[in-house]
């Protein structure tokens, strides 16, 4: 996926106020648009505008993409980085999906799962219950194993006077269930936008993600981890140690295991009805000949068992 620089496309500076990127999008639409421009492309073009305009004109998506910096360039390799859109409180409007299909993959993959369609608010009389709001928010593997209480801080974007996106920001503690998997949805009831007379205010959606651990990969409910084992271990079979976030579970390892091999240790992943697995894979680390007595094992080894690692009779 390439990167698209929408200030570029534009014209305009990234700190544009509103009714400039207005007034930009109005000059290129009269320049670009199909049934008037002598442009070869006038279509993609005017497609790029669009594209852009729907960004830089709504301050929550101008907002989050500003998050992700300024260090890329158009047509640049991107792969936007974990968690990138965490923490910013956003409306329920969300992103049609024909929207979606109409512009980028780069702007399908910012912005297509960003609110979420269907939450606005339900109007009885003359009142109206608040529109919900929705957020992703990031935790540590370890707090789906026993639950937590979390501050969560929250921003959200908005137009001041001037035509810019400025940030407020709330914070929340937030109960987080024990078990809770990422995608998931924790909602927040009467925390998202008031409502009107006597409506009720809407509720804040809060979408669980999960941060990079260093040890762990999280596949729904089961984990993947690296498992290191001895030479020995690997061709004898053992009993091992595997530290996890609820505490060491024992492993048996069985004999004649190679580098590459798959275990799965029920019921050993997060926490649910039912719980996920362990999956391990196993790595053979090898000791260092560092030392006259394990380079004379070594050699014993090389001499004694006669094996190939390569198949060769």
């Amino acid at each position: 996926m390439q990167y698209r620089d929408y200030y570029e496309i534009l014209g305009v500076s990234r700190d544009a106020k509103a009714e400039d990127i207005k007034k930009s999008f109005r000059k290129l639409a009269r320049k670009y648009h199909p049934d008037v421009s002598k442009e070869k492309d006038a279509e993609a073009r005017m497609k790029d505008v669009n594209e852009a305009y729907a960004v830089l004109s709504d301050p929550e998506r101008r907002a989050a993409y500003d998050q992700l910096g300024q260090g890329y360039h158009t047509g640049q390799e991107f792969r936007p980085p974990p968690g990138w859109d965490a923490g910013f409180e956003f409306s329920g409007q969300g992103t049609s999906s024909r929207e979606s299909a109409d512009f980028s993959d780069f702007f399908a993959e910012l912005f297509g799962h960003m609110g979420r369609s269907g939450l606005h608010g339900q109007h009885t009389g003359f009142h109206a219950q608040g529109q919900d709001h929705y957020a992703k928010v990031m935790l540590d593997v370890e707090d789906a194993f026993s639950g937590a209480t979390r501050q969560i801080s929250l921003r959200t974007p908005k137009t001041d006077a001037q035509g810019r996106v400025v940030l407020s920001s709330r914070t929340l503690n937030v109960r987080i269930p024990k078990g809770v998997r990422a995608g998931q949805v924790i909602r927040l009831a009467g925390q998202g936008a008031p409502g009107l007379g006597a409506g009720a205010a809407g509720d804040l959606l809060l979408e669980v993600q999960f941060n990079p651990h260093g040890r762990f990969r999280v596949e729904g409910r089961d984990l993947r981890l690296s498992l290191p084992v001895a030479p020995w271990e690997a061709a004898l079979g053992a009993v091992v140690g595997v530290d996890l976030p609820r505490g060491t579970v024992k492993v048996r390892i069985p004999e004649g295991s190679q580098g590459g091999r798959q275990l799965r240790v029920r019921g050993q992943g997060i926490p649910g009805d039912p719980p996920g697995d362990l999956l391990l894979e196993l790595q053979v680390a090898l000791p260092p000949a560092d030392t006259p007595r394990a380079r004379e094992l070594y050699e014993a080894m090389a001499r004694d068992l006669g094996f190939d690692p390569r198949g060769r009779k």
